[in-house]
């Protein structure tokens, strides 16, 4: 589990910031512990505010929810930008599905953090073709903390760190749950990988 850094109680003591990214596969727990730790920080009594991508609208327009349906509410924004101007002089913003921002939430979440923010980002470390997704990368790379979770494959039981995609689409961007999506360890992500290139044969009609 996840320990936070000691944060100063002295006013006379500049606030410092950090970043903090929680990522894994789907159904992981991702969203779960960004929950976890924003809940603390209220808590704590700390001033909090929690963003996400507009486009997510799959369990509530607003909230943040995980899969297990816990959620905390949050402020849908279209543009990475936009946190700026509204985290105002918040102790602690967190960010989820940080997978489907552009860059520029990397320049955002590092100005956050540089006027004395903690900042913690959730999302999808790789797509569905098991590639880097989005700004996470960077994100995991300039980050103090970094925190990789894991699922349960589905196929064979081991630690999944794969979103493995079952719905007929290669959409880079496609919402879903266990309809679209499974967890998977590397072994069956490749094996179910390969089943798809593998052209069906093809038998002529006999008349």
């Amino acid at each position: 589990m996840f320990i936070e850094p000691r944060v100063g109680t002295s006013r006379d003591t500049p606030r410092r910031g950090w970043i903090e990214v929680v990522c894994g596969s789907m159904f992981s727990g991702k969203t779960e512990e960004l929950i976890r730790r924003l809940n603390r920080a209220k808590i704590a009594r700390q001033r909090v505010e929690i963003f996400k991508p507009a486009l997510d609208t799959r369990y509530h327009d607003h909230n943040v929810v995980s899969h297990n349906a816990n959620s905390i509410r949050s402020t849908p924004v279209p543009i990475a930008q936009e946190m700026l101007l509204l985290a105002g002089a918040c102790d602690v913003v967190g960010v989820d599905e940080a997978q489907f921002f552009d860059e520029s939430l990397v320049e955002v979440c590092t100005q956050l953090a540089n006027r004395g923010t903690r900042v913690i980002v959730a999302g999808l470390d790789m797509d569905f073709m098991g590639k880097p997704f989005g700004p996470m990368p960077t994100l995991m790379a300039i980050a103090e903390f970094v925190t990789k979770v894991h699922a349960v494959c589905v196929c064979c039981g081991e630690l999944a760190t794969y979103s493995f995609r079952i719905a007929a689409s290669d959409d880079k961007i496609l919402l879903g749950e266990t309809d679209s999506y499974e967890a998977r360890c590397r072994a069956c992500f490749l094996e179910g990988m390969k089943e798809k290139t593998t052209e069906p044969t093809v038998t002529a009609a006999k008349h």
